[in-house]
């Protein structure tokens, strides 16, 4: 039975990843999270583990020795990052070294996957989209250029150090239990409230304009798993649904599953300093590399996350 370690486990795709490994492909399965955090899944093996703390990561990876890594550790939202830029760059990079580093002392050499961001293409320019793994990034936003660093160290380390090792760049994924940091929980959650009566029938909104690629987070980790097993080394691959969405249309998706009277106001703390027009995937590359492709539609994920807010506002 192949052993696999999810580093940075506790966040929203962690569990998602965890019971796809542990239950569709057979896997055994760790997981770390840091000392504060929780992970309530009986499919894992859990420990503590500070990816800031080189030693702790050595340690870790000799008591298990996987044959699979997945690093999701990160501090991922765009908002923090702009409000915290020092901590974004610690985690984001210096800790993802600490992980490579680690990983290089091992007597052996697992199969890794670093989890990056379609952020990184940053200011796509008229005629790039749908935008390929070969196009030139620039990132817009501080988060954007830690995950680009992320992956140029990941691209040097599998080939200097010859380690078997791929990045992803993985584009918006949504999906129940997401924080309400992120667009599509933040409205759905503020339609259940509305809906309890428990907030103004008002909601709150930043650009409606964007347009971005969403994915449900299940067919994400489907593609975390293949690539693990089937992707090349030193390569990058799209995650994504292929087709971009306005944040508006969006929006009224999510408020056609509303029976409730909603005014929408645009709130200016909800405004990015910086916001990208249009993030579109070509996905080619990974079809190509594993068969993978988005299976689960955008109103399907919507419809499970409204649900899964009226269920978690009732308790």
């Amino acid at each position: 039975m192949k052993k696999a370690l999810i580093i940075g486990a506790a966040g929203f795709v962690g569990n998602y990843l965890i019971n796809h490994l542990a239950i569709d492909k057979g896997m055994e399965v760790y997981a770390t999270k840091l000392a504060h955090e929780c992970i309530d899944n009986s499919n894992a093996t859990v420990c503590d583990l500070n990816i800031l703390e080189k030693q702790e990561i050595v340690d870790v990876l000799f008591k298990i020795r996987p044959d699979y890594i997945f690093h999701l550790a990160a501090q991922s939202s765009v908002g923090v990052a702009w409000r915290n830029p020092q901590l974004t760059i610690d985690v984001n990079i210096k800790g993802s070294v600490n992980v490579m580093d680690a990983i290089r002392e091992l007597y052996y050499k697992p199969r890794v996957l670093l989890i990056g961001s379609g952020e990184e293409y940053g200011h796509i320019r008229q005629g790039e989209t749908p935008i390929n793994e070969e196009n030139a990034i620039r990132p817009g936003n501080i988060y954007a250029a830690t995950k680009a660093c992320q992956n140029m160290f990941g691209r040097i380390y599998a080939n200097a150090y010859d380690m078997d090792l791929m990045m992803v760049r993985a584009f918006n994924h949504i999906g129940p239990n997401q924080l309400p940091i992120f667009v599509v929980a933040d409205f759905c959650r503020q339609v259940v409230e509305i809906e309890k009566g428990i907030r103004e029938p008002v909601m709150y909104v930043g650009n409606l304009k964007a347009m971005r690629d969403f994915s449900d987070v299940r067919d994400v980790v489907r593609a975390y798993a293949l690539l693990i097993e089937k992707g090349e080394k030193g390569e990058t691959y799209n995650v994504g649904s292929g087709h971009a969405i306005s944040i508006q249309d969006v929006l009224d998706l999510i408020l056609s599953k509303s029976t409730a009277s909603i005014r929408v106001e645009v709130d200016p703390a909800k405004i990015r300093p910086v916001d990208v027009p249009l993030i579109e995937a070509d996905t080619s590359k990974i079809f190509k590399a594993t068969g993978w492709k988005t299976e689960i539609p955008l109103e399907k994920t919507i419809e499970e996350t409204l649900e899964y807010w009226r269920k978690e506002i009732n308790e």
